[in-house]
């Protein structure tokens, strides 16, 4: 099996655990909207997360995983397993001497973070709400510490399953919080709790993959051991990108709480729905295609770097432009058959669809950063992503604050400007990365970007068109609306791919399938 077609099974395998994983992610939003909808308590339950999930992201996380992964690919290419096993361990105990401390930090200035920085428009109730959901979320970042470090080493070793298995574990549970906290006085408490058992589970359940692959654990800082030195170089940068990115949702959490209640978590279900192709395609396709990028670095195989980055490109241009057209035709009949029920009214749903619709302008941009990032990772470089991504905070932070009052001033909701905002910048970061990936691996000419972003964009347009035709003449129910708009559009989809040769599409239905038989 050669690199692409490598990459082409592993990602068609964890895309469908991938999706299982983000189907339950849509149920966890599902219940939330029955219990919580848009009001003051699901607003808590956000901006409890931010911390959290920053600090998890920024040190434990996409920092650690992208400075670890090529480091650890690099010595089982060589095959010094023992030396790679010695390098995990080290790294995952310096891990723990960094986290604790943050992670006990923030649980006791928990108040000041939501007072000032996180949510300063809230109400003084609301925010002490906050803290204590917060204080209780930031113990499973020590939990997802651990875990980052199993899924890296068995990705690494060409594992994709027990890892993308993880996060079902960890919406189940969410699942299972926001259920107990709906119907007891616990509250957003309940998904809160969930949330530290399914980080709990999310580790537990990779520790069969070590055993497979005979993981040795070693106490040792690594002293002298260039791969951790190594590993602190490629993550120092790595951590100012991801801190840059985490910023983006402060300072978004930040303007919303100025918006009136209900805006921070309307705009966290739309955000949601429209990672729901972005996790299931695009990191899949990310998840599966850095081991291989890593990997053939390490060879110095730059060519066939190359074609494999090309080709993965073109997948998933092929894939996210007509997700972005079906988010914005048929958004709100879709936001309406998942979340309109309960404490989640029609309101709810028109102003979730006016924030998904800018948000999926976006969406090839943040697609692209999964491979893009990826690619800059295998080569060792943490810096240029880094630095990009600051570009994207400055974008973010300036249209984020100029974009909402001009939304107002033209009849739109102001959330709505946020949204947009978010768009504009990823766009901006996603293509300066692709610029500047030339000058790593040479020039991708030749391998047909222009000419794929072509055919899909007219595929997409012919599917706009008949999806504009369906949202006109079909009848006004949400089931008809919504599914039968999502089976026209892909197969309309489908057809124009086929007559217009986006072969990349008809290889992942084969993997997919094959995979799967």
């Amino acid at each position: 099996m050669n690199d692409k077609q490598q990459v082409t099974q592993a990602a068609a395998l964890v895309m469908v655990a991938f999706a299982a994983s983000r189907v339950l992610g849509l149920v966890r939003q599902m219940v939330f909207g029955v219990y919580f909808g848009t009001g003051a308590a699901m607003d808590t339950y956000t901006a409890a997360q931010r911390v959290p999930e920053a600090l998890f992201l920024v040190i434990a996380g996409g920092a650690l995983g992208s400075a670890f992964i090529p480091t650890f690919a690099a010595r089982l290419a060589q095959h010094d397993t023992a030396d790679a096993w010695k390098l995990a361990s080290a790294v995952t105990n310096l891990l723990m001497l960094i986290v604790l401390p943050i992670t006990l930090i923030c649980i006791v200035i928990a108040p000041w973070l939501v007072r000032v920085i996180i949510a300063p428009a809230f109400p003084p109730a609301s925010q002490l709400e906050t803290a204590n959901l917060m204080r209780v979320m930031l113990l499973s970042t020590i939990i997802f510490g651990a875990s980052g470090i199993v899924m890296g080493a068995l990705n690494a070793h060409q594992h994709f399953l027990l890892p993308a298995v993880a996060p079902i574990l960890y919406n189940v549970a969410l699942i299972g919080g926001a259920v107990v906290g709906g119907v007891t006085p616990l509250g957003p408490m309940g998904p809160a709790l969930g949330m530290v058992v399914g980080s709990l589970a999310h580790l537990l359940i990779q520790v069969p993959g070590l055993l497979r692959y005979r993981a040795r654990y070693t106490f040792t800082l690594g002293r002298g051991d260039p791969g951790v030195r190594e590993v602190g170089l490629l993550m120092a940068p790595r951590v100012m990108g991801m801190a840059a990115q985490q910023l983006n949702f402060i300072v978004s959490n930040n303007l919303a709480s100025r918006l009136g209640p209900g805006a921070v978590s309307t705009l966290d279900y739309a955000w949601r729905v429209m990672m729901l192709p972005e996790g299931v395609f695009a990191q899949a396709v990310g998840t599966a295609a850095f081991p291989t990028f890593a990997a053939q670095a390490a060879r110095r195989e730059f060519a066939q770097m190359r074609e494999t980055l090309a080709a993965t490109l073109k997948t998933i241009i092929a894939i996210t432009l007509p997700a972005t057209v079906g988010l914005i035709a048929v958004g709100q009949p879709i936001i309406a058959l998942m979340f309109q029920r309960g404490e989640f009214d029609a309101a709810s749903t028109r102003s979730v669809a006016w924030a998904l619709a800018f948000f999926a302008l976006g969406l090839i941009g943040h697609s692209g950063l999964e491979i893009l990032s990826r690619a800059f990772y295998a080569l060792h470089d943490t810096w240029t992503p880094a630095l990009i991504a600051i570009v994207n905070l400055l974008c973010n932070v300036t249209l984020g604050i100029l974009l909402p009052p001009v939304f107002r001033n033209v009849g739109w909701p102001p959330h709505a400007g946020l949204a947009l905002a978010n768009a504009l910048a990823v766009l901006v970061e996603g293509g300066a990365l692709l610029a500047l990936i030339h000058r790593r691996v040479g020039s991708m000419r030749g391998y047909g970007l222009p000419r794929q972003l072509g055919r899909v964009a007219l595929a997409s347009t012919g599917m706009a068109l008949a999806l504009g035709a369906w949202r006109a003449l079909a009848p006004d129910a949400v089931l008809i609306q919504s599914l039968g708009g999502v089976l026209l559009g892909g197969l309309v989809y489908l057809g124009l791919a086929h007559l217009l040769d986006i072969h990349e599409i008809h290889q992942l239905i084969h993997s997919l399938l094959t995979r799967n038989r």
